[in-house]
């Protein structure tokens, strides 16, 4: 084998950087691939889209307000038919009538009927702007028609069989809500630091993989168990 063969079997192409269409370089991919367009997607969504709570529909409370609203006005409508009949006013909008006329705006009773007239305004416009389903997380969109949410109770009790798979750790509470996600543990064995780091780390990849839209902030508190 001459020294020509030599120099050109030792030769090979060496890996290049990918340049993306920002100008940016990309992954080191030793085969010259760039990155796949479903994961460029992916991160795009999640990074250019706000992704917003689930509403709920609140059945309940409209049903309410509805049938409150038709009953009254249904009962008005008609009292006033039977007063264009020349029949008599009804009692209670006679009562009603000479109330506002007599009682004065400092009165006890107008200042209460005020301030639950208040309080209910308040109640429907908080339930008209609020998304409510606060016990839903949403989730990073894999597609942009396609919305996900992992139920709060779903991700605690994830997140707990987590930390009891922690050397360690004998018992464990943990408490997620809409932005934190809280847990205290019981250890009665190792050093509480070296256990809270182990809760640091297996909770924290927990929370990646739970693939929420809103990264959760996580609190780990850790102690021995009491002395009986």
């Amino acid at each position: 084998m001459s020294d020509e063969d030599a120099e050109r079997s030792d030769t090979r192409r060496l890996p290049t950087l990918d340049k993306t269409p920002d100008g940016a370089e990309g992954t080191d991919r030793a085969d010259g691939a760039t990155p796949s367009s479903a994961d460029a997607a992916a991160t795009g969504t999640a990074d250019h889209h706000r992704v917003r709570r689930f509403r709920s529909a609140r059945r309940v409370p409209a049903a309410l307000v509805a049938l409150v609203l038709l009953a009254a006005a249904g009962l008005l409508l008609y009292d006033v038919a039977a007063v264009r009949a020349d029949r008599p006013a009804m009692t209670w909008r006679r009562w009603l009538a000479r109330e506002l006329g007599t009682r004065h705006l400092d009165n006890p009773w107008v200042l209460g009927a005020a301030a639950v007239a208040v309080v209910l305004g308040i109640w429907l416009v908080v339930s008209a702007v609020t998304p409510g389903l606060r016990q839903v997380l949403p989730m990073r969109p894999a597609a942009p028609d396609i919305r996900a949410g992992l139920d709060r109770a779903a991700a605690t009790l994830v997140l707990r069989d987590r930390a009891m798979e922690v050397a360690g750790v004998q018992s464990v509470r943990v408490a997620v809500s809409r932005r934190k996600a809280k847990t205290h543990a019981i250890s009665h064995f190792r050093e509480l630091d070296e256990v809270r780091a182990d809760l640091d780390t297996s909770l924290g990849e927990g929370l990646r993989q739970l693939g929420l839209a809103h990264e959760l902030r996580l609190t780990v508190d850790v102690r021995r168990p009491k002395k009986r």
